[in-house]
């Protein structure tokens, strides 16, 4: 199972070095990382996907603990989140599929951030799942870059989780 994991930690060098390695020792894959300023001075957030059974996430986190630097560690998997990802995607625009891939961007609201005689660079922002989905959709085109920031997510206060409500609606809307 993938486990998303935010990490407050302090902004000194080495940090992310030394959570990579113990990543590397445990032979963890780390399948998505960001690293950013958070919202104090001196602080960064570090959100990383991983994947591993609840156990083996329990103890990583134990051992990420016992490092320096580390302020703090949320597994936010199951806590209702907002999730964004960035990705910039560069897509041969032929002028036959040209209208068809800007369709595409339009419809995933897209913008083109780039445009040549003979491809488009797209910018897309969204949860991981539209992520996915425009990519998905634009290899019957021929992709010839893509560039992705990795997940970052913040727990809702509001402690609605929309991916259940979406499953819910999903529902309710077959039924009819």
């Amino acid at each position: 199972m993938k486990h998303t994991l935010s990490v407050l930690v302090q902004d000194e060098s080495g940090v992310l070095s030394r959570i990579s390695g113990l990543f590397a020792r445990r032979g963890f894959n780390i399948d998505s990382l960001a690293v950013g300023p958070a919202e104090k001075p001196g602080i960064s957030r570090i959100t990383m996907s991983v994947r591993g059974d609840n156990r083996t996430i329990e103890q990583l986190i134990k051992q990420l603990y016992k490092l320096i630097n580390i302020l703090n560690i949320q597994n936010v998997t199951n806590i209702p989140c907002v999730e964004r990802e960035l990705m910039l995607i560069k897509v041969s625009a032929k002028k036959i599929d040209r209208s068809f891939i800007l369709e595409i961007a339009n419809i995933f609201r897209a913008k083109i951030v780039d445009l040549s005689n003979n491809y488009l660079i797209l910018e897309v922002t969204g949860d991981p799942g539209k992520i996915f989905a425009i990519q998905r959709l634009l290899t019957e085109y021929q992709i010839t870059e893509i560039a992705r920031t990795g997940k970052i997510t913040l727990i809702r206060e509001s402690n609605i989780n929309t991916e259940m409500l979406k499953k819910s609606l999903d529902r309710k809307t077959l039924n009819l």
